[in-house]
């Protein structure tokens, strides 16, 4: 089905269509940029909806969880169908059939390629998506993924970074990289236990890669820190009363790591390095070493760290 819509031209992108959304509400001043030229390049899932539908509440959901963990490789527009009636009225003519909600229609290349009402289980849902991305031809490469998860962790967006690592996993279930993103996100989200449970599922052939050697120190490093943090007045109260007591500042480090604060956790450990450098065999230097693994080698904590302790260590 052509969905050219007159000889209206694409409009330009409205406030809620941020570059690279996997998930946008869309109208129909932006239908054709959002949904049409968009399905040029990557499928799209276009979810009729109303407030008043009680079955739109339940699908809406699913469709969002499953686009997510689809991993950029296809995308969703959710569309009211009240406040955008012109739009419906011009799909109408077209053959869309929307009489009643919820109507997901999937498009590629411009059309509509497959559509579904009522709102399906979740497993019927991924089916869906999978046929629309067969139809498509295929999967994200990837590397690509990884490239696009590992953006979303540092933009902070840990959910659908780990959605994405996720994706990853299901195309390449031995990629070390994948495995200690999708850990990593899991531990970012405070789901720890869940990264344990996933860390003991690791497949052999992987089990001592750096990515996943990182993982296991960043769950041993979380374990330390909430133990830290729970005292830091007091450790801060030690350090003030004797600058000295490198056993608080080394827990002080431990704390900060777990705040989140790398540069202060590592120049904490470093200061001790620098007052003793050989303090309670060497714990300090380890330690640091540590942070380095869970943080990951490229990290930028890492490598500002990790030029101040070779300074340190060979001046």
């Amino acid at each position: 089905m052509d969905l050219s819509l007159g000889q209206h031209p694409a409009p330009a992108p409205g406030p809620t269509a941020g570059a690279g959304a996997m998930i946008i509400d869309g109208d129909q001043k932006t239908f054709m940029q959002d949904v049409v030229e968009a399905s040029r390049t990557v499928p799209v899932l276009v979810d009729f909806w109303a407030t008043w539908c009680g079955p739109c509440k339940q699908l809406t959901p699913t469709l969002e969880k499953v686009v997510r963990a689809a991993g950029g490789r296809v995308k969703l527009v959710k569309i009211d169908i009240d406040r955008n009636r012109t739009l419906v009225q011009q799909l109408a003519q077209l053959g869309l059939p929307l009489q009643s909600v919820p109507t997901v229609a999937g498009f590629w290349n411009g059309q509509i390629v497959d559509l579904f009402q009522a709102a399906l289980p979740e497993s019927e849902v991924k089916r869906f998506v999978e046929g629309l991305l067969k139809l498509a031809g295929g999967a994200m490469p990837v590397a690509d993924l990884l490239a696009e998860a590992k953006a979303a962790l540092e933009r902070g967006e840990t959910e659908e970074a780990g959605a994405i690592f996720s994706a990853a996993l299901q195309q390449e279930p031995e990629n070390a990289e994948a495995w200690g993103g999708a850990m990593r996100a899991l531990i970012g989200l405070g789901r720890e236990a869940e990264a344990k449970e996933m860390l003991a599922e690791v497949p052999a052939k992987i089990a001592e890669h750096a990515e996943i050697a990182g993982v296991r120190s960043a769950l041993a490093l979380a374990e330390e820190g909430r133990k830290a943090t729970a005292g830091v007045a007091g450790l801060a109260a030690r350090l003030a009363a004797n600058p000295a007591d490198h056993a608080a500042r080394y827990e002080m480090a431990t704390a900060l790591n777990a705040m989140g604060r790398r540069e202060e956790a590592a120049d904490a450990l470093l200061e001790i390095l620098r007052r003793e450098r050989g303090w309670n065999e060497d714990a300090a230097r380890l330690q640091l070493l540590k942070f380095f693994e869970a943080w990951g080698m490229e990290d930028a904590a890492t490598v500002a760290a990790r030029r101040k302790l070779s300074a340190l260590l060979f001046s």
